[in-house]
């Protein structure tokens, strides 16, 4: 997959004005705090998708 991940908010004040930095991939910097970080894929955890299979439970 080549596509970027692209984040909905910055994880330090929580704006939404983010742009791609060059700096390289998945690099994103935030215009209200005038913060950069970078974001990366590190994989599937090994235990997978669990489900609750509990029929007639409440909700």
């Amino acid at each position: 997959m080549s596509e970027r991940a692209a984040p909905f908010h910055c994880p330090y004040c929580g704006d939404e004005d983010l742009r791609p930095n060059e700096t390289g991939h998945g690099a994103w910097e935030c215009a209200s705090c005038n913060r950069a970080f970078q974001l990366k894929f590190l994989g599937l955890l090994a235990r997978g998708v669990q489900r609750n299979n509990t029929e007639g439970g409440a909700i």
